[in-house]
């Protein structure tokens, strides 16, 4: 029997040698270990210019006693320590300021992923033209800028040619001419919080509709073919598989909602009441509004300190999916 030669068995005499599996490719995985890192430094470089400076800034701002004359004269402000901090903490309006802007977050967050996840599970029911129709429409909604927003629902809630005040006074035994929405708190914040649902909720419907595509639907065929309700298959298949997108979508929205300054500001015409000031307004009118510079820099920091504890779990959960990944 003759034995056939192939270049191989030319080379290595006939016979393969053994080799550990995975140790050929540790020598390159040593040589790319660094290079995302290199890859990212003009990336981190260009964050620390455009971020890392005005932060350190603000925080060096908050231990001094910045005022109109030292903004004036260009002289360096006297350093107070904590004691901007020490008036800010002790200061009871500050803490009514926070645990509006916490509830306020909570509602707008809650509302807009509930009503964004309805939306999602409609698209996937609904014709292809018709999904796509909605997907045009919200990106629309989600490409206007805020401020123009805020501006058109300014014109549909105004006392005088509002369009909403109209409506309402069409229905019999109701009088809405002239009605001030932000005479009462509840109303005013009811319109702050549909303007920020109403364009927080074309993100969270696209992309919940991606994540519903990564649903399997056998899963679903079984489980309804063995009896389960819809309500039972969303608990327990579809929310489950979306519970890390989920999670995501809801930081995002708690950082966005919480940092609320365009839409109350714009609504009351540059001057928001007390009780419809959040911290991002309630900081600049301390800084601005007042020239009390100092007091508004505190403010923000400790707005900061305050998401930190929320981007740091956004950061976590990323990193959990790409470590799933």
């Amino acid at each position: 029997m003759s034995v056939v030669e192939t270049p191989a068995t030319r080379r290595t005499g006939g016979s393969t040698p053994h080799r550990a599996p995975g140790r050929a490719n540790r020598p390159r995985r040593r040589q790319t270990a660094g290079l995302p890192w290199l890859l990212s430094i003009p990336t981190l470089l260009l964050l620390a210019g455009l971020l890392g400076y005005p932060l350190v800034r603000m925080v060096v701002l908050s231990f001094q006693n910045m005022r109109l004359r030292e903004l004036i004269s260009g002289r360096t402000p006297p350093w107070v320590g904590f004691d901007n901090y020490t008036k800010v903490l002790t200061d009871s309006v500050f803490w009514t300021v926070v645990g509006r802007t916490v509830a306020f977050t909570v509602v707008a967050v809650t509302v807009s992923v509930v009503i964004g996840l309805g939306i999602a599970l409609l698209m996937r029911r609904v014709a292809r033209g018709v999904r796509l129709f909605m997907i045009v429409a919200m990106m629309f909604v989600w490409a206007m800028p805020q401020l123009v927003a805020a501006q058109a629902f300014r014109w549909i809630t105004d006392s005088d040619f509002g369009v909403l005040n109209y409506l309402i006074d069409l229905l019999p035994g109701v009088d809405y001419q002239n009605h001030s929405w932000f005479v009462n708190p509840w109303q005013g914040w009811s319109v702050i919080t549909t303007l920020v649902v109403w364009a927080g909720i074309p993100f969270l419907a696209i992309t919940l509709n991606a994540g519903l595509t990564q649903v399997p639907k056998e899963l679903i065929e079984a489980a309804t073919m063995d009896g389960a309700s819809p309500w039972q298959v969303l608990r327990n298949i579809t929310l489950p598989i979306l519970k890390p997108l989920l999670t995501i979508v809801t930081t995002l929205s708690v950082i966005w909602d919480f940092g609320l300054f365009t839409q109350n500001w714009a609504l009351r015409d540059g001057h928001p009441e007390p009780q419809f000031q959040t911290l991002a307004t309630y900081s600049y009118t301390q800084a601005f509004g007042q020239s009390r510079y100092s007091l508004g820099s505190a403010i923000s920091v400790i707005t900061v300190l305050l998401m930190l504890g929320v981007m740091a779990f956004y950061i976590r959960q990323m990193f959990k999916i790409g470590e799933v990944d």
